[in-house]
């Protein structure tokens, strides 16, 4: 079981969200020459990937916005989701180490080292705004697919979710970056020093989390639901692997 294995549970999400944004982040670096379309795919199918390849282990969250919607809805253990954030934000920033050592320079400062940044014409609140409805639809289809039993088959969660963060890239990636997730940019900015409207990408995507988790856990989870069985100390349900959902 691997319910109180923090190190193997911590080390997939540490993979996983390493891979995000070294496949990520790096598509994004040659987005010209690749277009948005192959950005979106890029992030895309590595979450489907790696979801559909870890997600037993850890839920294959890869995602602070999502840990933090298991969270408010009591899925999964406030010591462990603390845990998650510190090794996501840990694979983020070895990602953007490892792109920053292998790109030279005149590529890393004119591509900010594929960190999110919002277009000319669009506002800070409005970026807030489109990163939090682009993550509702990420942390929606997440509980959908992975997280009620009533909904798609498991097994096809990571490419469901996948697919949900491609189209958001499709939408999003020449107005605000599409990241949707703040250890997306995070890694990118702490490793480039680009912190420029740097906020939008982690209360966009924090708020677009919780209200997703909250309003399909509130409608569809909560009425069909037993009473949350946790650790004695707690009280808190921790999900056990698979139970948990992804970036």
């Amino acid at each position: 079981m691997l319910e109180r294995d923090y190190v193997r549970r911590g080390f997939a999400e540490f993979i996983g969200t390493f891979a995000l944004i070294f496949v990520g982040a790096g598509s994004a670096i040659y987005g010209d020459n690749i277009g948005l379309v192959g950005v979106a795919l890029a992030h895309g199918l590595t979450i489907a990937v790696m979801v559909s390849a870890v997600g037993f282990i850890s839920g294959g969250h890869f995602n602070p916005a999502v840990t933090l919607g298991f969270l408010v809805t009591r899925r999964i253990d406030p010591k462990l989701a603390l845990f998650y954030w510190l090794v996501q934000f840990g694979g983020a920033t070895v990602a953007a180490l490892l792109l920053k050592w292998l790109l030279w320079s005149d590529i890393e400062s004119q591509s900010k080292l594929g960190a999110p940044g919002l277009y000319t014409q669009i506002s800070s609140g409005k970026g807030v705004v489109i990163e939090a409805v682009l993550t509702f639809f990420l942390v929606w289809v997440v509980f959908a697919t992975a997280v009620d039993e009533r909904g798609a088959f498991k097994q096809i969660a990571g490419l469901a979710i996948g697919f949900t963060i491609s189209l958001d890239i499709l939408m999003g990636g020449g107005l605000t970056g599409g990241a949707m997730n703040p250890a997306r940019a995070f890694g990118p900015q702490l490793v480039g020093d680009h912190w420029e409207h740097f906020w939008v990408w982690y209360i966009g995507p924090f708020a677009g989390g919780v209200i997703a988790a909250s309003l399909y856990e509130i409608l569809y989870l909560r009425p069909s639901r037993p009473e949350p069985v946790g650790p004695p100390e707690t009280g808190v349900e921790e999900p056990g692997a698979g139970e948990a959902a992804v970036s």
